[in-house]
């Protein structure tokens, strides 16, 4: 047995599934196939089996004797061939990717010249150098130790680094990859398992079909589409269990990676990039995941991921590896060469050790000593020289533009299948923003009603307030002291409907992450998202509005029945609106929801300061002027005072009430009677103790109310609700791109 498998090519590479070139124990766990004439690429429906299969593979390896089989594979490596050749229609090379960052300095330097070696102190290399290619039909891993770069390598393939801060090349089928073509044509599965926590499975991949496939499709091929990667993820069984999180109970740390795998390959994409796809997953969980990631490699796709540690059984389905150490390509290749490539360096892998444990302890040993890993550095490029003699790939002189068109017609790359004309023309988006809109407002609806106590939170806070303001004001009069508790009512309830909006902090924060890898790559508008958010956020604030202003009007004796009412209500439902706004843009700038509750604080206090109750507009120094008219609080508190001062004929202050808020207030009214027969005689006009002395339209006056009437000011708060939402667009546009500098 040894002297056959010593005859195989250890250079014959896997192309769509052919495994010939593995070992005994690697190919065990893979599907063969009868030549090794390329084949056609099928479609990730026709190839992707149920993950049953992975087990059935899994009792194999366990029959599979690691010795016998670790013998017999060296014997195969050491007598390779002088050559071979293989056709791959999609190859990602990258050629002497370079990435590095600047580190500041602690501590200023003390002497006045800086050393010349300054600015290298000052910058980590991430990437040096790195080469490679990626072959159709294959599975490539970037392994090493935390901080070696594994992560940095794949955002730089993933187009996550910014162009000017990444040096080299990177291009498939010989083409550089355009930062758009490869959006519609990849997709990218964090590290971490961002998905909405009170949705089920099916109902998580039904709205990626919905955001990804296009709208040519129709809901019966989506729905049929979502239940066959049902099956082919081996999600069957938690179909209509809900995601969870840490309070609601849920699936399995697997079934969350795999359901993080389907919602970004429901599209079927060509490349496929993952960080760290196995982190946190028990062995057999881990085994499953790279199963099924091996079987989207077969289905026509480029499977690229970083890994920690591959257990015995995950390294027999990988086809290609990249050990990094420090930013540096420690070895590059297929797992079958590692026992060559170490033997060749003297330091051969013993037989019953885990090749990619002793690699990667002989990486870590290595980086410990004086040396480093300089010597393995320059004997891995005079190794990859010659192999690379030993072995090329071609693609049949396919075109990027070709082999994308023959892709699209056996069924991949979904989103982009109505369109016939070259790469360059690929539509952006699978679906018009209108779609987009309703599928994010559906959703979010839907994640809304699953958590009704988060509803009625906001509902009985506003209801709170309301009541006890009611009981605190009810039923004011018309006297000097009745002035002064509907300015305090106003500023108070003016504040408290800003103040409660506070609560939309928390909800974009909590789907921050998601809506950066959903735009990430297109799978609907920055534009859309903010819409739609504005749209279904309306009628609960028309609800609370209502709430508030039933409980408070009446209760309070405010004036202006019907129509007095009415616009209140507007105001109310203007100031929610433009605080929630406020709230939702500053939750797009903060990252921190503590320090986003805090900044929301502290700006509505100095809203209210500068609003006008504490101190009138006349008042205020002119250095500080321009807050009275950037307060939020300004313009519904100017617009509710003239709601309720406007009427000229109603009196607020007649004769013997000038001396309640003075010390005369407490002596009996003959003797302010007097007071006001002897002012009459001084002034020349007869005050009686029913002569008005103070309408509504005084105490606008004396509160600086006389700028901008009522109606202007519910316009311009509406307006400030307009602004921060657009604010809150550009804060997307500009602070998600999800890119490293």
């Amino acid at each position: 047995m040894s002297g056959f498998l010593g005859k195989l090519s250890p250079a014959k590479r896997v192309v769509a599934g052919n495994n010939n070139d593995l070992p005994l124990f690697y190919s065990n766990s893979m599907e063969r196939c009868p030549s090794d004439t390329p084949r056609a690429t099928a479609t990730l429906g026709e190839l992707l089996m149920n993950v049953e299969d992975a087990r059935n593979d899994q009792r194999g390896l366990e029959m599979a004797s690691p010795l016998t089989s670790s013998a017999s594979s060296f014997n195969s490596w050491t007598s390779a061939p002088a050559s071979s050749i293989t056709s791959s229609p999609f190859v990602l090379s990258f050629t002497d990717l370079t990435y590095s960052v600047k580190i500041k300095k602690k501590f200023p330097p003390f002497c006045g010249n800086s050393s010349s070696n300054d600015s290298a102190l000052n910058t980590k290399i991430l990437l040096n150098g790195i080469s490679g290619e990626a072959h159709e039909g294959e599975m490539m891993a970037v392994l090493g130790a935390s901080g070696s770069g594994k992560s940095t390598l794949i955002d730089a393939l993933a187009n996550r680094i910014a162009k000017d801060s990444l040096r080299g090349s990177i291009t498939l089928n010989g083409e550089v990859l355009e930062s758009r073509l490869q959006k519609v044509i990849s997709a990218y599965v964090m590290q971490d398992d961002l998905l909405f926590p009170m949705l089920t499975v099916e109902e998580t991949l039904m709205f990626s079909a919905e955001f990804r496939l296009p709208r040519s499709l129709s809901k019966k091929k989506k729905k049929a589409r979502v239940q066959s990667l049902i099956d082919q993820l081996g999600l069957r069984s938690a179909a209509r269990t809900m995601i969870g999180d840490e309070g609601h109970r849920g699936v399995s740390g697997g079934e969350r990676r795999r359901v993080s795998i389907g919602i970004d390959i429901i599209h079927d994409p060509i490349i496929l990039f993952l960080d760290e796809p196995t982190s946190g997953l028990d062995s057999t969980s881990a085994y499953m995941v790279i199963k099924v990631l091996q079987r989207i490699a077969q289905s026509g796709s480029i499977v690229i991921m970083s890994i920690h540690q591959p257990s015995y059984r995950i390294m027999g389905l990988l086809d290609r590896l990249i050990f990094l150490s420090r930013g540096n390509t420690v070895f590059s290749g297929s797992p079958t060469y590692l026992p060559q490539f170490f033997f060749e360096f003297d330091h051969p892998i013993p037989e019953n050790e885990n090749k990619t444990e002793f690699a990667l302890d002989l990486i870590r040993e290595l980086e410990n000593s004086p040396e480093g890993t300089k010597k393995l550095v320059e004997y891995h490029k005079e190794w990859r020289v010659k192999q690379q003699a030993a072995s090329r790939y071609y693609n049949n002189g396919i075109t990027l533009k070709e082999a994308i068109t023959a892709s699209i017609s056996k069924g991949k790359l979904v989103s982009g299948a109505t369109t016939t004309n070259s790469p360059s023309s690929f539509q952006t988006y699978a679906n018009p923003f209108w779609i987009e809109m309703i599928v994010i407002g559906k959703r979010s609806i839907l994640n809304s009603m699953r958590q009704p106590e988060l509803i009625g939170m906001r509902i009985g806070a506003v209801m709170v307030t309301g009541i006890i303001l009611a009981t605190m004001f009810t039923k004011l009069d018309n006297s000097p002291k009745g002035v002064q508790e509907r300015l305090g009512f106003f500023a108070f309830a003016m504040s408290t409907t800003f103040y409660t909006c506070a609560e939309a902090i928390p909800v974009f924060l909590q789907e921050r992450y998601i809506f950066m890898r959903e735009t990430a790559y297109n799978a609907y508008r920055r534009s859309s998202y903010v819409l739609s958010q504005s749209i279904i956020s309306i009628p609960s604030l028309i609800f609370l509005a209502a709430c508030f202003a039933a409980t408070t009007f009446f209760a309070v004796g405010l004036a202006g029945g019907a129509s007095g009412f009415l616009f209140f209500f507007l105001t109310i439902l203007a100031s929610f609106w433009a605080g929630s706004s406020f709230v939702t843009f500053l939750s797009g700038v903060v990252s921190n929801v503590m320090l986003g509750f805090t900044v929301v604080v502290a700006i509505l206090a100095y809203f209210l300061l500068f609003s006008g109750f504490f101190i009138s507009r006349d008042r205020i120094p002119l250095y500080w002027i321009w807050f009275h008219y950037l307060s939020l609080v300004k313009y519904p508190y100017e617009g509710v005072l003239q709601n309720e001062f406007e009427d000229t004929t109603k009196c607020f202050v007649r004769g013997i009430q000038i001396f309640d808020n003075s010390p005369l207030g407490q002596f009996p009214n003959a003797v302010k009677l007097s007071l006001l027969k002897s002012m009459s005689g001084v002034l020349g006009i007869n005050v009686t103790a029913e002569t008005c002395v103070t309408t509504g339209i005084d105490i606008l006056k004396q509160q600086g109310v006389t700028e901008i009437s009522k109606w202007n000011c519910l316009w311009i708060t509406v307006a400030w609700g307009f602004f921060f939402r657009v604010l809150f667009y550009f804060t997307l546009l500009i602070g998600s791109k999800n890119k490293r500098r």
